[in-house]
């Protein structure tokens, strides 16, 4: 066991994983832009095509979660509603509080067949991230800028356009904006105070347009809500670069559904029910913290095999070649040759480091209450 630590925390197996990332992730949209020709011919076959295209590449996070760190994931919840899981079209809302929250989500998404339908209201920022921002954008990911003014035609417009959409998918939104600290936190209670709504512990004052609008617009598609609220054994702190060195955690998950009938229509009432809801999540937290776990009982999904196969066969066909040029490179002797691969390797580790970067708290979310950034705004 502590050989096989040993070998996870290697900087050169991890950045093999890196390249077949980066690379398969490249080879993937560029696939993904050729299918745009079937836009106009037939809609649904593109979706259909994106969907397994963008699982292909999702699918290798997911590994690196279930697989390589071997993260356990338990569900707080009753058998019904796991029943409905991958069976119909759902919002889901869970809390930002981690840096690997997004990571749960998907892997939860793979056990019940929808990551590569999974979709979330993402911030524009993302757009212009390599390989994540550009197979979001096949895959018709709502991108918004959270100026509402600037935001509204586009949301409406990109959330309406799935009113259709041939696979069953889970769209995850995180209602309060930004990942949870404890300065966003002051800010947001005080706002809170002003607004005359109860504080939260746990949470940030949810955003609630961005749930009010995506419900509207997706109504009649949409058939529940699933409300997921995310905390980790022993007070863990996870992270992307805890789980790329093999770190384990145990995370757990509390769902609750909810009928998209028994949600108020008004938009106003819709705001108060979320507003409810988040109180609800806050009470969940205080359990937890108290008792080491959320309240009902407990499932586990088994892991399926799919991640770490499609895995294997995307470091099959790219690291063989690889191996095979830097082995010619070493025996050719040449300076000028080696002093380039080792270049390439430098870059490559840069690359695959600020693209882990982009899930770490201290260098992601919004200016949430900074007053000079709204000024700039």
């Amino acid at each position: 066991m502590a050989f096989l630590d040993y070998l996870k925390s290697l900087f050169i197996l991890q950045l093999l994983m890196g390249f077949v990332f980066v690379v398969s992730g490249l080879i993937i949209n560029f696939i993904q832009l050729c299918t745009c020709i079937l836009w106009p011919i037939n809609k649904q076959l593109y979706r259909r095509i994106n969907c397994r295209l963008s699982y292909s590449l999702w699918s290798q996070l997911v590994m690196l979660l279930e697989w390589w760190s071997g993260t356990e994931c338990t569900l707080y919840t009753d058998q019904a509603t796991v029943d409905k899981f991958g069976k119909e079209h759902v919002i889901i809302i869970l809390n930002h509080n981690f840096e690997i929250d997004f990571l749960c989500g998907w892997t939860m998404c793979e056990r019940f067949g929808v990551l590569g339908s999974s979709k979330v209201l993402a911030k524009h920022e993302l757009l212009k991230v390599p390989l994540i921002g550009w197979t979001w954008y096949f895959l018709e990911i709502v991108f918004c800028k959270r100026r509402w003014e600037e935001d509204r035609n586009t949301v409406f417009k990109g959330l309406k356009s799935l009113k259709d959409y041939p696979e069953y998918m889970w769209f995850l939104l995180y209602c309060e904006g930004t990942r949870f600290t404890e300065k966003k936190h002051q800010i947001s209670m005080q706002v809170a105070q002003t607004k005359g709504l109860p504080l939260l512990k746990y949470h940030l004052l949810p955003r609630t347009k961005g749930f009010t609008t995506t419900l509207h617009c997706l109504k009649g598609t949409v058939t529940a809500v699933y409300d997921v609220t995310l905390n980790f054994k022993d007070n863990q702190t996870p992270t992307l670069l805890g789980i790329v060195n093999g770190k384990k955690y145990k995370a757990d998950m509390s769902v609750r559904r909810f009928s998209v009938e028994d949600i108020p229509d008004d938009e106003k009432e819709c705001a108060n029910w979320l507003h409810k809801l988040y109180q609800e999540k806050d009470a969940l937290q205080e359990i937890y913290n108290k008792e080491g776990k959320f309240p009902g009982p407990t499932i586990i999904p088994r892991r399926r095999p799919w991640t770490l196969l499609n895995f294997l066969f995307w470091a099959t066909l790219l690291l063989s070649p690889l191996i095979n040029f830097a082995c010619g490179v070493v025996v050719s002797g040449s300076p000028l040759l080696i002093i380039g691969f080792i270049i390439f390797l430098i870059i490559a580790s840069v690359a695959i480091r600020r693209l882990i970067g982009v899930t770490e708290v201290k260098k992601t979310g919004s200016s949430y209450g900074d007053q000079e950034a709204k000024k700039q705004n």
